[in-house]
């Protein structure tokens, strides 16, 4: 029987388990790390959701680097909306620097396409995409993920930084909906 939990009015399943998630977060970090060796890279990790993965990825991130936050929002409920709006923006200077956005999860790919079209007015010599979760039958764009962690399904989902109405970020498994 599988794990259910309840936040507010839905019900959710365990999805994947801690160990599977650091496991691929490890993944991901030692292709960065290789890639990305000599590169001096700014970490751009998009809040809230990506909080644990960003956290997690650079505890495994030896290169040198940098990172920073920013806040967008395109979420309602359990749905995706097309506007895209940033809360909190960026304070350094990506100007010919290598670019890391990390990202909780990467579905429709409206919130990576419209942080994307900001950062490079701001004249990065590259960006790269780190993702913990991709739907690719969400996507309605066409994108470059560099790491992808883990692709699910296109269930709504929760834990592990994601949230349902700002509830369930906490949670160290990823749960989809019943």
């Amino acid at each position: 029987m599988k794990k259910v939990i309840a936040i507010n009015d839905k019900q959710f399943e365990l999805l994947i388990e801690q160990e599977v998630i650091e496991n691929e977060i490890k993944r991901v970090a030692k292709r960065i790390n290789s890639d990305l060796k000599d590169k001096r890279p700014l970490f751009v990790a998009v809040l809230n959701g990506s909080f644990m993965f960003a956290g997690e990825l650079m505890k495994q991130v030896n290169i040198l680097s940098e990172i920073t936050f920013v806040r967008l929002a395109s979420y309602h409920g359990t749905s995706t909306t097309d506007d895209v709006k940033t809360v909190l923006g960026l304070n350094e200077s990506i100007k010919g620097r290598t670019v890391v956005i990390v990202e909780d999860i990467v579905d429709s790919g409206n919130t990576m396409v419209a942080l994307l079209e900001e950062l490079e007015k701001m004249e990065p010599e590259e960006i790269k995409i780190a993702t913990l979760l991709f739907k690719p039958a969400a996507l309605k764009h066409k994108l470059n993920l560099d790491y992808v962690a883990l692709e699910i399904p296109s269930d709504f989902i929760v834990g592990y930084g994601l949230d349902y109405d700002g509830y369930g970020r906490n949670l160290r498994d990823i749960y989809k909906v019943v």
